[in-house]
């Protein structure tokens, strides 16, 4: 029984391929919704996920023992105006109570204008402590660092990135060179080392200065808007540690029991999850907008395959005349279908894939592009699908046809 049914399947794929091979070019524009349908979905997904996966590897650098801690300010009250911010009291007892700390550093961020000889550029200017580049896991290229002298006298010192280098035209050796920022002049001390540029945006791009003098570039009222990054010795569980830094900085806001927290404790492991949740939502969103056109595609499949009915009507009542069976009529047309899908899935996964990697390539600023390889099974497998479910209906005309009636058929 077996053997009889793997040798009708051989026949129906063998009767398949021959009525696609004599009719090429119509099974070729039968298939062509499909390839494009695939091809789009794959190209779609293997953008965003190499995007994803190029952000992950940024925040992999600082290492699984990081820690940042950040205000946060529930909608409700900053409907009301207020604004949870930390504090240096906040940085001073984290460093001090806190054991297994082994390196701590403020960071105050903002956008300052920068000017060399005439050029000005808009950049990110961080104010933070020596302690920057345990935290981060980078290092000084050329020259120095910060050192506790720089805080202790807020001294006009910067380490800048080779981006920042380049949009203002400074010397091949920027060491000891003066530039300004916000209208103050700073000495050149250090360059940080190139991370080179994400999706557009480049990682060297700024500049360091003190955190003391960040904090009066920045000119707010009251006290600044600070982050805190900690980096903890490495045998130590985060879950616990996150829970003693809750306790401190609940203790030194003053909150009561019940009320939520008004800051954010985040290890690295964490933000690349929450950001890979959020890509592979955006990847499903717009892969299943894409996929519509698998639709549009099957839709084409099912017209052309009843034209194809219609035209071997008669071949239909010649092999039923000759013994074949309404199941083997059923079988050959829905295999025809399933086949021309199956090859323009093929054709649209290779043609998605190559044209996500040539777009990447095109585009510096893009990384690689990735294909999971749940997303091209998922593609291959409903283009598939989408052969089977559109198929049906003009096989079973097929199977349905009245042997007489179809002999008779002109």
């Amino acid at each position: 029984m077996k053997v009889k049914a793997i040798f009708v399947l051989g026949e129906s794929c063998r009767s398949a391929a021959m009525a696609i091979r004599a009719n090429l070019f119509r099974a070729f524009l039968t298939a062509l919704g499909i390839i494009i349908g695939v091809a789009s979905v794959v190209t779609v997904v293997s953008l965003i996920q190499g995007f994803r996966l190029a952000i992950e590897r940024q925040f992999q650098g600082l290492g699984s023992n990081s820690l940042t801690v950040s205000a946060y300010t529930p909608p409700m009250d900053e409907l009301k105006g207020l604004r949870a911010k930390l504090s240096q009291d906040d940085v001073a007892d984290l460093r001090a109570q806190i054991a297994g700390v082994e390196a701590i550093t403020p960071t105050l961020e903002s956008v300052q204008e920068t000017r060399y000889r005439g050029r000005t550029h808009s950049t990110f200017v961080r104010g933070t402590t020596p302690a920057y580049l345990e935290v981060n896991a980078t290092q000084v290229d050329g020259g120095r660092f910060l050192v506790p002298q720089d805080l202790k006298t807020r001294n006009n010192v910067a380490v800048i990135g080779v981006k920042l280098a380049e949009k203002l035209n400074l010397p091949a050796d920027p060491l000891g060179t003066h530039f300004q920022i916000a209208g103050e002049w700073f000495k050149i001390v250090g360059v940080l080392e190139k991370k080179g540029e994400s999706f557009g945006f480049s990682m060297d791009d700024y500049v360091i200065i003190p955190y003391p003098k960040a904090t009066i570039l920045q000119n707010e009222m009251g006290a600044p808007d600070i982050s805190v990054q900690i980096s903890i010795t490495d045998n130590l569980a985060l879950t616990p540690m996150k829970q003693q830094i809750a306790n401190l900085l609940r203790r030194n806001h003053g909150l009561k029991e019940g009320e939520p927290d008004d800051f954010r404790i985040e290890t690295q492991e964490e933000i690349t999850a929450t950001f890979g949740e959020l890509m592979n939502g955006i990847t499903l969103v717009i892969g299943g907008v894409v996929a519509i056109s698998l639709l549009v595609g099957g839709i084409g499949i099912m017209n052309i395959m009843l034209v194809s009915v219609t035209e071997r009507t008669r071949e239909i009542g010649v092999r039923k005349a000759l013994g074949a069976k309404r199941n083997h009529i059923l079988l050959q047309f829905l295999t025809e279908a399933v086949l021309i899908s199956f090859v323009a899935g093929a054709l649209g996964l290779l043609i998605g894939m190559g044209v996500s990697q040539a777009v990447a390539g095109a585009i510096p600023q893009l990384a690689s592009a990735y294909t999971p390889p749940w997303a091209a099974v998922l593609a291959f497998g409903f283009s598939v699908g989408t052969g089977i479910v559109f198929g049906i209906l003009p096989a079973m005309k097929a199977a349905a046809l009245d042997p007489i009636e179809a002999l008779q058929y002109e």
